[in-house]
């Protein structure tokens, strides 16, 4: 009873709290990985880069050339900076080492790297900061843990961090352990505030070329900005090794007025990440700081959309969403799933081109398990309902036509058709009269005995138990599904009818000194049988002249008698023993001669 009464809840409560969960869900993160995976395949797309940036790589075969790199002294990076600055007319816009410098190692090589780093002016050198968790103050002076401090800050070493600029090259992935992301800017405890390689790099090259400042993204409260690859891994990799600048090999004119970056791209100087752009595949950070450079050269960003924005519209799509599903048609609802789905990615794809993101699996998948509930729900319920018209119609139809009727799904077709059926009227005789002499509850007690008894020998006979009417009911053999040997299972079902009052007679007679018993016409014809009424108000019934001349019948039939028509004899000759009355009875409505006939017994043979 627990499960129909919350199956019966307002729809309302039902869409209100699925979408209240589900919206919980997304916003607590239970899709956050998928969702960025998601995000990533649609938003992120390939394009070619300007050529304005250029990678000088530590590779293998500059290990090969020059030695393992923890053996490399501060000369080779002198070496590659002066090399690359070597014409007075044709230098880089700006030179990026991707390279941490961090004390004084060898005095003449590092002198060498001090000289080359201040003579040009176009040369900035990599620093970063180390975060954690701290316990920090806030502006009312209480403490609080802050799990994005700075714990520790890596600069050139001072020599070389006056002859040079800086710019922080840390790399934040998210928590799927992907890189999307890019710090713009970094500020330390003490207020000083550090660009990234990366903002450091486009602006000296705006400003080389006299070109307009940078437009600086949208960040987050964390100075985070989303990062549009236009490069997979590999994309911006020409093969310029450092050892090809070193030995002339590529000439320093290439590199005129770009940007270059010097950097690891090797696998064993572990300096890749994976990245929106391909999650199957590592990154070299020296091209992630390539992408990151290229997108704000282009200043085409996108802003992601607040999450508390979209967790409402979320919310409000789910309402609409189970407005639609709903008890619906499967079809219907499977079409109305797949608009908005696609209708949701579509309008992500739109988004992203006018400078938002949205979570693009939100929705889909919000959508899709309501969706899932809904069908399940409403096959839930269509089950549920059909077990109680199946328990409701056995009280009215021998279970084994109602099993037949459920199969059929056009057996019960809204209206009604012609057949032909045998009708049967029966009244309880005398219970007028006994109703008078009794008390209201014991006149209710005898009429359900009798009632009852005359539905155990309808469907026991498998025949419609149509209705009932005071003390009197209708039944009808051969709808709603054709049956063998119809005519015989009313006739069956009048005789059990007379014989089983024969015994409730008795036990009236003992218990209250009065005796009731039963008229019984069956008459055999075509009848429109099916559901008639209104929308509002059907009924299973059968109409017709077979069902008034079959009530006639019973109308004329004495006490404990059984009155057929001809018809009915005539279908069950051979096999019952009944007594003509000739015409002489006549039917209200019917013409002279109509021959009514008592059933008196079904042969035994036969039974």
């Amino acid at each position: 009873m627990d499960k129909k009464r919350n199956l019966q809840l307002p729809p309302a409560v039902w869409a209100f709290a699925a979408a209240i969960v589900m919206t919980l869900l997304a916003g607590i993160g239970v899709l956050r990985r998928a969702d960025f995976s998601v995000s990533d395949a649609l938003y992120q797309s390939r394009e070619a880069s300007d050529g304005d940036i250029a990678i000088v790589e530590i590779d293998q075969r500059a290990l090969e050339d020059i030695g393992p790199y923890k053996e490399w002294g501060r000369d080779i990076f002198a070496q590659t900076i002066n090399t690359l600055n070597m014409s007075e007319d044709c230098r880089p816009a700006v030179i990026c080492l991707d390279v941490l410098f961090t004390g004084e190692t060898n005095p003449e090589a590092d002198a060498s790297l001090l000289e080359a780093a201040g003579r040009y002016g176009n040369v900035a050198f990599a620093c970063a900061a180390e975060f954690g968790t701290a316990l920090v103050e806030g502006p009312d002076g209480t403490q609080r843990l802050d799990p994005f401090s700075i714990l520790d800050f890596s600069l050139p070493y001072e020599a070389l961090r006056e002859a040079s600029m800086q710019g922080h090259i840390n790399t934040m992935q998210d928590v799927d352990g992907v890189l999307r992301h890019h710090m713009l800017t970094l500020t330390l405890p003490d207020g000083t505030t550090y660009p990234s390689l990366a903002l450091l790099a486009a602006e000296k090259y705006q400003e080389y070329h006299g070109l307009p400042p940078v437009t600086l993204p949208p960040t987050d409260s964390r100075n985070f900005w989303y990062v549009p690859f236009c490069g997979l891994p590999g994309d911006f990799d020409e093969s310029i090794s450092v050892s090809d600048v070193i030995s002339g090999v590529v000439p320093p004119e290439y590199f005129a007025g770009k940007i270059v970056f010097i950097g690891p791209y090797a696998t064993g100087l572990q300096d890749s990440f994976i990245t929106a752009a391909d999650h199957a595949q590592l990154m070299y950070g020296v091209e992630y700081q390539a992408n990151a450079v290229q997108a704000l050269l282009w200043g085409d960003y996108a802003k992601e959309a607040p999450d508390s924005f979209q967790l409402i519209l979320l919310f409000v799509l789910l309402l609409l969403g189970f407005a639609g599903f709903w008890r619906r048609a499967v079809r219907f609802t499977t079409v109305l799933w797949a608009l908005i789905c696609g209708g949701w990615v579509a309008f992500c794809k739109g988004a992203y081109h006018f400078g938002w993101i949205f979570h693009v699996l939100w929705v889909p998948v919000g959508i899709s398990i309501l969706y899932i509930g809904c069908l399940a729900f409403n096959y839930i319920r269509a089950v549920m309902e059909r077990r109680h018209i199946t328990s409701t119609f056995q009280r009215y139809v021998a279970p084994e036509i109602v099993r037949e009727i459920l199969k059929d799904d056009e057996a019960l077709e809204l209206g009604g058709r012609l057949v032909n059926i045998a009708v049967l009227f029966v009244d309880v005789r005398g219970f007028t009269t006994m109703s008078e002499l009794l008390d209201p509850e014991q006149v209710v007690e005898i009429l359900n005995r009798y009632l009852t008894l005359i539905s155990d020998c309808i469907l026991r006979n498998k025949g419609t138990l149509d209705k009932f009417v005071g003390d009197a009911a209708m039944a009808f053999w051969g709808a709603p599904l054709p049956q063998e040997d119809y005519v015989m299972h009313a006739a069956q079902a009048a005789m059990d009818m007379v014989h089983g009052s024969e015994e409730l007679s008795k036990e009236l007679m003992e218990r209250y000194g009065r005796t009731v018993s039963f008229g019984v016409g069956i008459h055999l014809g075509p009848a429109v049988v099916g559901n008639i009424g209104s929308p509002q108000r059907m009924d299973y019934t059968a109409i017709g002249d077979t069902v008034n001349t079959s009530a006639r019948l019973e109308a004329n039939a004495p006490g404990g008698t059984v009155y057929i028509s001809r018809a009915v004899a005539d279908a069950l000759e051979g096999r019952i023993r009944v007594h003509s009355l000739g015409d002489t009875i006549k039917l209200k409505g019917k013409k002279e001669g109509f021959e009514i006939l008592t059933l008196d017994e079904i042969l035994p043979f036969h039974n």
